[in-house]
């Protein structure tokens, strides 16, 4: 069988390389972003575990099945296709210790395509550049995940509460918390779906139109992250549709924020989900934390949002602010919408292009909120953005670069105000050029100050 091989370096001790992929939350976190994998059951690292997980091939949603076997702790594991596209694959991961201080991971695949005596010609193009795109973006994922879990690896482990965690932010977060030893527990109302692959995680049910805790106990918390609110793009705004948008972010917070000054053990921290809305529509002007508030809708949201945690500050608690930009990912949000268009050369400016996209990778928009998280003396506003804003246009410009499409059919923006209504004017061609000042203050460094290396890894074209 054709044989492939790879070989990363990471600069921690053998025992901690082997603790991050036995976690809960690893198999999520190395799941490459462009794939659109559905994790359904990810397994322990014993003999006869099972992982199960969706792919995207075209329209279709097969399912893989691996069982792991040949087992040693904290040396190799292995795990053998018994479901999915391929005619086989066994998969190697050898753990080795350089040192006290750095390891390797050796990864070692045996794959056979279906039918191979006619299809094997097909693999250059099929499967090893998928291969050699998937296992470069495992390597940055895990090396800097474990880094990140090293700057605080001198503080305790904390329990942690997560609020909208089965939305794009939620997701990751949770899983790299779980990767980094955090203790996490999710706030959902009685009628969230968890992900398949979280259906046994601890959960405290709330209804959070009323603030009743139906199920669980809010005491004990080191930290509560609070992300939930309605999706601000996912459907045409009408009077209805902004009012959700409002009242899912305004009640909850104002409910949640009050019962934390209730409690006999409150969190030492409350972190805030916001958004860079905050600002409005601000053309060049360059805005940091300090600036004031915009008019218009998404600008009053925001100032709302933020007003109804006043009674955990006024309690002492250690408030942040969590005002993010366009996350850029795949996935999900801006991006997600973008693609289709500008794979098809129809990615040109929107509106004329000019409105500035204060954008942050999804990797920094996780590491941003646990650095938040683990460090004691931040509090208040901070904008989670990229150091580097771009114009609609530049932004435009670098996604075709990155597909290797052109990018100048234009968007103009009447059309845009034809098909979206308000919500074209408010996200899409109005803008805000955001620096994070505060955050870098706090001695918080990217992964992604630059947007085409955001791009090429988490579309997985790295050159």
């Amino acid at each position: 069988m054709p044989v492939f091989q790879h070989t990363a370096q990471f600069p921690v001790p053998v025992e901690d390389l082997w603790a991050w992929y036995d976690s809960p939350g690893a198999f999520r976190r190395i799941m490459p972003e462009w794939e659109g994998i559905q994790p359904v059951e990810a397994g322990a690292l014993v003999d006869d575990a099972r992982t199960r997980f969706r792919i995207r091939l075209g329209p279709l949603r097969p399912m893989w099945v691996a069982r792991h076997h040949g087992v040693n702790a904290g040396e190799v594991f292995n795990d053998v296709m018994e479901k999915g596209p391929f005619g086989a694959w066994d998969h190697e991961h050898r753990f080795v210790g350089v040192d006290a201080s750095n390891s390797e991971l050796c990864d070692t695949v045996q794959w056979r395509l279906p039918f191979h005596p006619l299809t094997f010609w097909t693999a250059p193009f099929t499967v090893k550049g998928r291969l050699n795109q998937m296992f470069a973006y495992r390597t940055d994922r895990v090396q800097s995940d474990l880094r990140r879990i090293k700057d605080f690896a001198h503080l305790p482990r904390q329990k942690v509460l997560v609020s909208g965690s089965t939305g794009l932010i939620g997701l990751q977060l949770c899983a790299f918390l779980a990767a980094a030893g955090h203790e996490v527990t999710r706030l959902v109302r009685p009628t969230t779906v968890l992900p398949d692959d979280a259906k046994n995680d601890d959960v405290v049910v709330w209804d959070d139109r009323t603030g009743e805790i139906l199920e669980g106990d809010l005491n004990g918390f080191d930290t509560v992250i609070h992300l939930a609110g309605a999706g601000i793009g996912d459907k045409r705004w009408n009077a209805k549709r902004k009012d959700v948008i409002v009242t899912s972010r305004t009640v909850p917070t104002d409910h949640l924020a009050r019962i934390l000054t209730t409690l006999e053990q409150p969190p030492a921290a409350f972190l805030c989900g916001s958004a860079i809305g905050f600002y409005g529509d601000r053309g060049d002007e360059e805005l940091d934390e300090t600036s004031a508030p915009g008019t218009n809708f998404l600008a009053q949201t925001c100032t709302a949002w933020e007003a109804a945690a006043q009674p955990a500050i006024d309690a002492g608690i250690r408030t942040v602010f969590l005002r993010t930009g366009i996350v850029t990912t795949p996935m999900g949000g801006a991006l997600q919408k973008l693609l289709l268009p500008a794979k098809f050369g129809a990615g040109g400016p929107a509106g004329g292009g000019k409105q500035h996209y204060s954008w942050i990778s999804l990797a920094d928009q996780i590491y941003a909120v646990h650095h938040l998280m683990m460090s004691a003396a931040c509090e208040g506003v901070y904008n989670l953005t990229a150091p580097e804003p771009v114009t609609q246009k530049t932004y435009a410009k670098i996604l075709g670069r990155v597909l290797r499409r052109p990018a100048f059919a234009p968007a103009p923006g009447f059309v845009l105000r034809l098909m979206l209504g308000e919500m074209a004017q408010a996200l899409v061609l109005d803008g805000q050029k955001v620096l994070p000042r505060r955050l870098l203050d706090s001695g918080y460094t990217f992964e992604h100050p630059d947007l085409e290396a955001c791009l090429r890894q988490c579309l997985g074209r790295q050159k």
